[in-house]
């Protein structure tokens, strides 16, 4: 309940986010919901009941997703399409090595320090993090221009739209119902935002997987259960690798063919699909091969690389159509 809770905050903060970056600015979503994330997994850590632990574990995935809805409007903001891709697979590589990392540090921590200490890592790991980004800078462009055009005196562009009371009525109705009015009747959002939870549904059940495997048929301790988490990172790491390679491969080279035949460069989004085709054979087979080998009679090697398989194939999947 307290992993499946803070997924659900993660699915239900960037509606409030993604309009917010869009009228305060990247940076200021960026300096405020970590640090509230933070305090929430401090609960967390502190908590003395069920109850208060499931509501801080909520609450923190609910402020620590923003940075991740928010991050992709700062790569857009920051790099060209025709390496947007490249950027974007190094992005994504930090949250899909957070669960394979996690476990690894957490393990040994829950085992020799007590459970608790899993959430002072976090809150140790966030707060350094926090402290970092205090140095960075705005990349919205219109935030950019508004502070520009106050620097040298000038009428600040026009809001569109109410400020003040009306303006959080506004966010609170049109903006937050918007999206799921958008996934109901938009087909494209729909079959995306499918396509997505799908991708990370087949995540964290097998996630689920590895304690009833390494521990239960293995005998694995917490801690050495932990470790198993990173063949994960492993395969995350060749997926990133695998994705630039064909990103720069495939799709920058028609992207340049076509700009040298005088178009603008722009080609059809169906190229970059060639990295989910690849992931969908790589991940099926990490599927089979791990169910399949997870026996006392066969070596656990062989289950810790087929999540190599696995984890690679489902970043591949996940990258590929951003």
């Amino acid at each position: 309940m307290p992993l499946t809770l803070y997924v659900y905050g993660l699915a239900f903060g960037p509606i409030i986010a993604a309009p917010l970056s869009e009228t305060y600015g990247r940076r200021s979503v960026y300096l405020v919901t970590l640090p509230l994330s933070l305090l929430f997994t401090l609960g967390a850590g502190f908590a003395q009941s069920f109850g208060t632990l499931l509501v801080c574990r909520l609450l923190a995935g609910i402020f620590g997703s923003p940075p991740l809805a928010v991050g992709a409007g700062t790569n857009l903001d920051l790099w060209p399409r025709i390496h947007r891709a490249r950027t974007v697979s190094i992005y994504l590589l930090a949250p899909f090595l957070g669960p394979a990392l996690g476990p690894a540090v957490g393990g040994y921590a829950a085992q020799n320090k007590g459970w608790r200490w899993t959430q002072w890592c976090i809150l140790f790991l966030g707060g350094a993090i926090w402290i970092y980004s205090l140095g960075i800078s705005e990349t919205y462009a219109k935030i950019i221009l508004a502070k520009r055009a106050k620097k040298l005196d000038l009428p600040p562009p026009s809001k569109p739209g109410p400020s003040g009371l009306a303006a959080l009525k506004l966010l609170l109705t049109v903006t937050v119902t918007r999206p799921i009015y958008m996934l109901l009747t938009e087909p494209i959002v729909g079959l995306y935002s499918l396509y997505t939870a799908f991708n990370f549904a087949v995540l964290f059940c097998f996630f689920a997987a590895f304690p009833l495997v390494f521990r239960g048929v293995y005998g694995f301790s917490v801690g050495e259960a932990g470790l198993a988490f990173l063949g994960i990172a492993v395969g995350c790491l060749i997926a990133t690798v695998v994705s630039i390679i064909v990103d720069r491969f495939l799709y920058v080279r028609k992207a340049l063919r076509n700009r040298t035949a005088g178009g603008d460069g722009k080609i059809a989004p169906e190229n970059r699909l060639y990295s989910a085709m690849i992931g969908s054979v790589v991940l099926t087979a990490g599927l089979f091969w791990f169910a399949w080998s997870a026996r006392v009679d066969v070596h656990w090697i062989c289950c810790l690389i087929a999540t190599v398989f696995f984890a690679c194939g489902n970043l591949l999947i996940f990258v590929s159509p951003r």
